[in-house]
């Protein structure tokens, strides 16, 4: 049987997961498990990165565990990154062929440095916010990831492995590592329903986003009041907000809504509260079933932090005998047991 090609994503646990996440991550992720061998990690050593708080980030992780297992995804192929301690091990290997020149490029680091300097209150930057592109790379190269699904304003980072990886590869003197290529799978970019020219985000308040958790009630009303015609879009051309909520439809699968709407639309008859109800009742339909299979994860919650527990030390044996082999190629001694 050929053996599936792997596949290797994070998330981090950052709060509420809402749509944006969701349909422009999660939903995809689901679907790559029926064809490749999959590990999804729950990045919390790259939340450490920002201010935070211990307690929230603690509490942060597991809720998103249990939130990625509501919408599909398989407790087999998850993992707790600071239950593979190895990935800050090889992170601090690959540090050593990573070029400062590298990493001062980043772009993200400009944009997440003024946020970070902001929210600490006293201007701190963390070292680990600058270098955490190489965490990056060690949590892909660590599982040998064949492909990383990504978009294309993330095309950057990957590069960056990649090159990391040859980089070592090259003064090694084996082709060890595996060059992992991008996976581009469809991303629907869902905007704020707040301001549809930004996209949606947890960073910008709670407005901004929709919690794929949160109550009927709350979902309904943050639809309703979604931003449609603000009155600078050009003649002939479909306005971001009543565009956004076309894409949320399109996202939640309702392709026969979508149509019919859209011809409404396209007719110059459509009433913007029939296609806001529209768009209400596709996410709550969504939620509904979701909240509904973390009730029932919630009632085993013990029982399923310790399969997530025994999930991550399985797959962390496949990150140990990267560890042990890179430690043999780089002169670095190995703990015999």
């Amino acid at each position: 049987m050929e053996q599936k090609k792997r596949v290797l994503s994070g998330i981090q646990p950052t709060g509420d997961m809402h749509f944006g996440n969701y349909f422009g991550a999660v939903k995809n992720w689901v679907e790559l498990q029926e064809k490749y061998d999959c590990v999804y990690t729950v990045v919390d050593y790259h939340a450490m990165t920002m201010p935070y708080n211990p307690k929230k980030l603690r509490e942060n992780t597991w809720d998103l565990i249990f939130n990625l297992l509501s919408t599909g995804i398989r407790a087999e192929n998850l993992c707790i990154q600071s239950l593979v301690p190895e990935h800050a091990e090889l992170c601090w290997i690959l540090n050593c062929f990573t070029s400062y020149g590298l990493l001062t490029r980043m772009t993200q680091f400009k944009d997440k440095s003024a946020q970070s300097a902001e929210d600490s209150g006293d201007g701190f930057i963390s070292a680990g916010l600058f270098g955490y592109p190489v965490l990056q790379a060690a949590d892909i190269l660590i599982y040998r990831a064949d492909y990383v699904p990504i978009g294309k304003d993330q095309e950057q980072h990957l590069e960056l492995t990649r090159n990391i990886a040859q980089r070592f590869n090259n003064q090694v003197g084996k082709e060890y590592f595996i060059l992992p290529e991008p996976l581009f799978t469809k991303v629907l970019k869902v905007r704020s329903t707040a301001d549809p020219e930004r996209k949606m985000s947890k960073s910008l308040g709670e407005k901004h986003y929709i919690n794929v958790f949160g109550e009927e009630a709350r979902i309904r009303k943050q639809v309703r009041s979604a931003v449609t015609d603000t009155g600078d879009t050009p003649a002939g051309e479909m306005s971001p907000g009543v565009e956004n909520l076309f894409l949320l439809l399109e996202a939640a699968g309702k392709m026969d809504t979508h149509k019919e709407l859209m011809a409404t639309y396209q007719a110059g008859e459509l009433k913007y509260v029939d296609l806001k109800d529209a768009v209400a009742d596709a996410l709550v339909e969504i939620s509904t079933a979701f909240r509904e299979r973390k009730a029932e994860l919630n009632a085993n919650k013990k029982e399923v932090k310790n399969q997530i527990k025994a999930a991550s030390a399985e797959i962390r044996k496949r990150a140990q005998e990267t560890v042990r082999e890179v430690k043999e190629l780089t002169g670095l001694q190995n703990v015999r047991f």
